[in-house]
């Protein structure tokens, strides 16, 4: 399975006035912007062919995945060989596609955007505003397509456990049993506690079949007229077809990079975890909360 679909067109309303002008999948969480980090993610499992969704001002993500010859060449010539090392994502063998997502119409519609591009093949959905794991070194997509492979299934769901009070912003599992690997009997978009399955959240990573278009087609549209995908995959499970959901480990955090609480709380912990400069930075912190 080498095609991933990245959604990237939201406005990032939660994060004004720093998304006025900067996509909020462009915000540096450490060292990189957060959709290199689920580049690199993608790139580690063997996709080597990825279509972002883009929407008005997101350039800087097309820009980004350029190759830069004369910042190249620059740094080559000034001796800063080193800094050279933290432009290898430039270097993958992957090729990035862009399309607009012309009407932000939900989630349901941007994936319609992918159809053409995608076939009659398999494929990745990874959403632009989260990583999974601490520096994004998860291998739940690894684990997905395992799944994907073994069952014979339709779609694929990575799910995370949620707290009680977090159930109601999330579309929610409704599983088979307890296993890591698991049947899903239904999917409820953002239910109350009282009338949620489970406390299993979708957790920003997905695998489809082109099946999940003609689901797309057949849901009636919501609220504001967006396409809910959470209910064009509770149409194929009553159409019959197999849904499979793999639960994150303990050690994948989900990092949703969409409020300013979850945003500084992702930074922090990843420059923490920075090589260089997260015991000197662990330090200064400690420091100015005794003060």
């Amino acid at each position: 399975m080498n095609i991933a679909v990245i959604p990237v067109a939201g406005l990032g309303t939660r994060l004004l006035p720093i998304t006025k002008s900067q996509p909020k999948e462009m915000l540096p969480v450490g060292r990189k912007p957060v959709v290199q980090y689920i580049v690199e993610e993608l790139n580690r499992v063997g996709v080597d062919q990825v279509l972002f969704i883009t929407g008005p001002g997101k350039t800087s993500i097309e820009n980004h995945f350029d190759v830069n010859k004369e910042l190249v060449e620059a740094l080559r010539e000034t001796g800063k060989e080193d800094l050279l090392a933290e432009l290898q994502f430039d270097r993958f063998q992957a090729r990035y596609f862009f399309t607009r997502q012309r009407e932000l119409l939900g989630l349901g519609h941007a994936i319609q955007c992918a159809e053409s591009f995608v076939g009659d093949q398999p494929f990745v959905v990874a959403l632009g505003d989260s990583l999974i794991g601490l520096n994004a070194e998860s291998d739940v997509v690894q684990r997905m397509q395992r799944c994907f492979e073994e069952q014979g299934c339709e779609v694929v769901i990575a799910f995370e456990e949620v707290p009680d009070n977090e159930v109601s912003r999330y579309g929610i599992a409704k599983p088979k049993d307890d296993s890591e690997v698991f049947e899903v009997l239904d999917v409820v978009e953002k239910p109350s506690l009282e009338e949620a399955p489970s406390n299993l959240a979708i957790a920003a990573r997905y695998i489809f079949t082109p099946k999940i278009f003609d689901a797309l087609e057949k849901i009636e549209p919501g609220k504001g007229g967006e396409i809910q995908l959470t209910d064009a995959i509770r149409l194929l499970i009553q159409q019959g077809e197999k849904v499979y959901g793999v639960r994150l480990r303990s050690d994948e955090q989900r990092y949703d990079i969409g409020n300013f609480e979850a945003y500084f709380r992702a930074f922090i912990e990843f420059a923490l975890a920075d090589e260089k400069l997260g015991a000197a930075l662990h330090d200064y912190l400690a420091a100015r909360l005794e003060a």
